[in-house]
């Protein structure tokens, strides 16, 4: 692992207004760009390639209330994570997490172009899109499925995720027809908007409980 990850990442930005599409697109080249600078070629993607990064600092905690939250001081991050939460939410809460890290810098610049009541939502899901991409890269995903792979929870447990996780981002890729052995499992997360006005404030996320 180089000193230099999250500035390679940052490389690949454009600094200027991002459609939403294209914001997408970027977070799925820094995703891939990420495997490959850390040496991960298959699931699961281990927790230690974010959390051994220089100047990020991991920390559970419980009780916490929210999944994730991430503030800056002295050069250097703080990822605080809900401890009391599943490991698996825990691992898709640190690779967003990531994601607000890297853009950190031009967040001020990049996401203008968004609607201002809806940007909070939008920057949030880029950051969902991203850990997805992370965890859960689509050639990764699709071998797997392609292969014989096809029921959720074995995709799940494959890739250190939940079943809502990768039924999500199956989706995303263009497979929707994975068979399920249990019970269905719920997408639906719920967020608190990140804050960029000030050093002092985390950027914060909150998921809603899955029924």
């Amino acid at each position: 692992m180089t000193s230099g990850i999250i500035t390679k990442l940052r490389d690949t930005v454009p600094i200027r207004p991002h459609l939403y599409g294209e914001a997408l697109r970027i977070a799925e080249l820094q995703a891939r760009r990420f495997l490959e600078l850390s040496g991960i070629s298959e699931p699961a993607v281990p927790e230690r390639v974010i959390a051994e990064l220089p100047r990020i600092h991991v920390a559970r905690l419980s009780p916490f209330p929210t999944s994730g939250a991430t503030h800056r001081f002295d050069g250097r991050w703080l990822v605080a994570l809900n401890g009391s939460e599943p490991l698996t939410r825990q691992r898709f809460s640190l690779a967003h997490e990531l994601k607000h890290i890297i853009d950190h810098r031009f967040v001020n610049i990049i996401y203008t172009a968004f609607p201002e009541r809806e940007r909070a939502a939008m920057v949030e899901h880029i950051c969902d899109f991203f850990a997805g991409c992370l965890l859960m890269p689509r050639p990764w995903l699709k071998r797997a499925y392609y292969g014989g792979t096809q029921f959720i929870p074995d995709l799940a447990e494959m890739f250190g995720v939940s079943q809502a996780a990768i039924t999500v981002r199956l989706k995303q890729i263009g497979i929707s027809g994975a068979s399920q052995r249990c019970g269905g499992t719920s997408g639906d997360w719920t967020y608190q908007a990140p804050t960029h006005r000030s050093r002092r404030k985390p950027y914060l996320r909150r998921a809603a409980a899955l029924v």
